[in-house]
């Protein structure tokens, strides 16, 4: 049997955050509870979103799409990680780890983009508010939604052909979670030299268009804050750009520190803990940060949450 098919043929042992057997049921009560309030959450926010007439605006729609990106990514991740946490096994095979690859990825580029997409929607809403409603129409939501996951999906699709086409004829063990391309290309025994590049152009790439259009975006708003004379005015600009500026945050600070950095800096420890920010902390998290400060957002929540009550006691 050749290297390709032995590759193919075989299964991958996933490591997981703790090897010692006294922390695996602490782990898997954790994590099922925050997968679960994760998917509530943001199951939620979609929900309110789509029948409560009053969020259908270009900023809701986009919180709506970072709603469905954080569901896939932890639904992607997550369950695999409470089977082995509670498993002898912990194995994973090839094409599942090339999916979990692939989503996670996808899910990574199209949440950056549209962080960005948000960032040029706050600086027409707070900037040109008379053109609002003309500049970032439905057309164009959709324009910027649709361009985010499309080159989310298809930088995703390279990078796992890229990996599906390594040979893997040594160790299996993923020092890892979950399936991502560092600790993968760590154990080919094939030359990666054209992956680790691809990581640091591609990943580059969708990192610099996101990033452009926070940072020009937001320094137009700050000059445009700051010149207005009412404090209330002010205060209320800022509060509609604090939520997604916490976000950016969150994302940018675990995005750098796993992909914008050569594969022979991997640390294993400090990637585990990134690894766990990004894939099921920040998910849980977003919902509510972009909630807790917005009375529109509360108020639509309590409606929906009103009526699925109501539905089920009738």
């Amino acid at each position: 049997m050749d290297a390709k098919n032995q590759t193919s043929a075989m299964n991958f042992i996933l490591l997981g955050l703790s090897d010692h057997s006294g922390h695996q049921t602490v782990l898997f009560i954790l994590f099922l509870v925050m997968y679960l309030v994760g998917l509530l959450s943001n199951s939620s926010i979609m929900t309110a979103i789509t029948f409560d007439p009053q969020l259908h605006t270009p900023m809701y729609f986009f919180i709506g799409n970072l709603s469905l990106v954080d569901i896939t990514i932890m639904t992607v991740i997550v369950p695999q990680l409470l089977v082995n946490s509670i498993s002898q096994k912990k194995s994973i095979s090839f094409s599942h780890c090339i999916t979990q690859l692939y989503f996670f990825v996808a899910t990574s580029g199209t949440n950056l983009l549209l962080l960005g997409a948000m960032a040029y929607d706050r600086y027409v809403a707070i900037c040109k508010p008379l053109h609002y409603l003309t500049v970032i129409d439905k057309r164009a939501c959709s324009q910027l939604a649709a361009g985010s996951w499309v080159v989310g999906l298809l930088n995703s699709l390279l990078h796992s052909m890229m990996t599906a086409r390594l040979s893997f004829c040594a160790s299996n063990l993923i020092e890892s979670f979950f399936c991502n391309i560092p600790p993968l290309l760590k154990l080919s025994c094939s030359d990666t030299s054209v992956n680790e590049l691809l990581i640091l152009t591609e990943s580059l790439f969708i990192l610099l268009v996101s990033v452009i259009s926070i940072v020009v975006s937001y320094t137009r708003i700050m000059m445009t804050i700051f010149s207005i004379n009412s404090s209330v005015s002010r205060h209320k600009a800022l509060s509609t750009c604090s939520s997604h500026l916490i976000v950016v945050s969150l994302y940018y600070g675990t995005i750098i520190f796993t992909f914008i950095r050569p594969t022979s800096s991997y640390s294993l420890q400090k990637d585990k803990v990134v690894s766990v920010m990004y894939t099921i902390v920040t998910p849980m998290l977003n919902p509510f940060i972009y909630s807790l400060r917005n009375d529109q957002m509360k108020q639509a929540l309590r409606k929906a949450i009103g009526r699925c009550l109501y539905t089920h006691k009738f």
